[in-house]
């Protein structure tokens, strides 16, 4: 079998990302459960936000012309905020609390701190500006106005901004159906007896609770033993009624790694190994599901930290897309290394590193493919370009978990 030259980081991203288009079935659902989902459609406000000229602090609404330093007014109304008060009258105050209605009249609201209370009368301390603390009717946000782009995958701070003009609900795109398995004979579940040679399957917590996380309909097939004949019918099971199969293992070249012919004789191999570090063994392609569509497939390597990386790299971005978000690249922060990185390897690498108290950033002592505790212990990644050595102090890229895993 010849083995394809590995594809550049870059250059397996765009060509997987090309395969990926948002999924057509839109739903509308209330804004209370649109956290996480993503926007099928812009959204417009129906009003103005704040709908009319408004106070941001409590104090005292007046006439900027009667209210010169050491000037005392009558209190003539009371105004809380939910609250419309009457026309304010020449020479007057009205007492106000913040969000209160800007009385008709007035112009300008003095701060309680600068003014002081006497009585009936309030004497001004500091003689306020015309539009002195008003919030002005539209300020925030004009009716008719998009607010939220489609495309966009609403934030709890996206969700109130809806809820802030009054919407009830919004419409989105279905969520992504993913099925999972895991081959490998070795494989055992948490809970049961561990025999001689075998391990405990932690890639299928890792990467069902990632695609759980990111609002995904999991199908967990579980673990699939190690044949041709069961990873062909494990595939045909995961392509129907689903978007996406994601696997964990076989993807390599050994005489037990079977995903490979399996994908070929259900499907197609498009793309296959990738010149990075953790995460060479990674596959896509298209599985058929016995109609005239396909399920796209993406094969993780097996070794604990690939797995994790690889899905963080390259599934996260692709079911993205599947969701219909636009922007699916984290910014990479740039940060000070407080190590040694001194025999870079010819691949693009990801190493695990922790922001450490003087705001660099400290390297995990073992960068092994199969170290979990290495994850576990990082905040994130350090994205180092084919045979980049690193001298402590140097300024590098960072990708924070906080972003990658949200």
């Amino acid at each position: 079998m010849t083995r394809p030259p590995l594809l550049p980081f870059d250059d397996a991203l765009e060509r997987l990302l090309s395969q990926a288009a948002a999924v057509e079935d839109h739903e509308t659902v209330p804004i209370m459960e649109a956290h996480g989902r993503v926007l099928a459609r812009p959204v417009r406000s129906t009003i103005d936000v704040p709908r009319a000229d408004n106070t941001q602090m409590d104090g005292y609404a007046v006439r900027a012309a009667d209210a010169a330093a050491g000037a005392r007014l009558p209190v003539s109304q009371r105004i809380p905020a939910g609250h419309v008060g009457g026309p304010l009258q020449p020479g007057t105050a009205a007492r106000i609390f913040t969000g209160g209605l800007i009385p008709p009249g007035a112009d300008a609201v003095v701060m309680q701190e600068l003014a002081e209370t006497d009585g009936d009368t309030v004497v001004i301390r500091e003689a306020p500006a015309p539009g002195q603390w008003i919030r002005r009717a539209g300020e925030d946000i004009r009716e008719g106005a998009e607010i939220l782009r489609a495309g966009e995958r609403l934030r709890p701070q996206a969700v109130g901004l809806a809820a802030s003009v009054g919407l009830a609900e919004v419409t989105v795109h279905r969520r992504v159906r993913v099925a999972c398995f895991f081959t490998g004979d070795e494989l055992a579940n948490p809970g049961e007896p561990l025999p001689p040679g075998a391990t405990y399957n932690s890639n299928r917590y890792v990467l069902v609770g990632m695609l759980r996380a990111l609002g995904c309909e999991v199908s967990d097939l579980g673990t699939v033993p190690d044949s041709l004949e069961a990873t062909r019918a494990a595939l045909r099971e995961a392509a129907a009624g689903n978007d996406l199969i994601v696997t964990s293992g076989g993807v390599s070249v050994g005489e037990e790694d079977h995903i490979r012919p399996a994908l070929e004789a259900e499907g197609e191999l498009a793309l296959w190994q990738v010149a990075i570090k953790p995460g060479k063994p990674l596959a896509y392609g298209r599985v058929r599901d016995g109609t005239d569509r396909h399920a796209h497939f993406i094969g993780l390597p097996g070794n604990p930290v690939s797995s994790f990386v690889t899905f963080l790299l390259f599934v996260r971005p692709f079911l993205l897309r599947l969701q219909g978000v636009e922007r699916v690249a984290p910014a990479a922060l740039p940060m000070r290394a407080d190590f040694d990185w001194p025999r870079p390897d010819r691949r693009r690498e990801f190493l695990r590193v922790r922001i450490n108290g003087d705001g660099g950033l400290d390297l995990f002592p073992n960068q092994g493919s199969a170290v979990l505790t290495s994850t576990a212990w990082a905040d994130g990644l350090v994205d180092n370009p084919p045979g980049g050595e690193i001298r402590r102090g140097d300024t590098v890229r960072f990708l924070p978990f906080d972003l990658l895993l949200a």
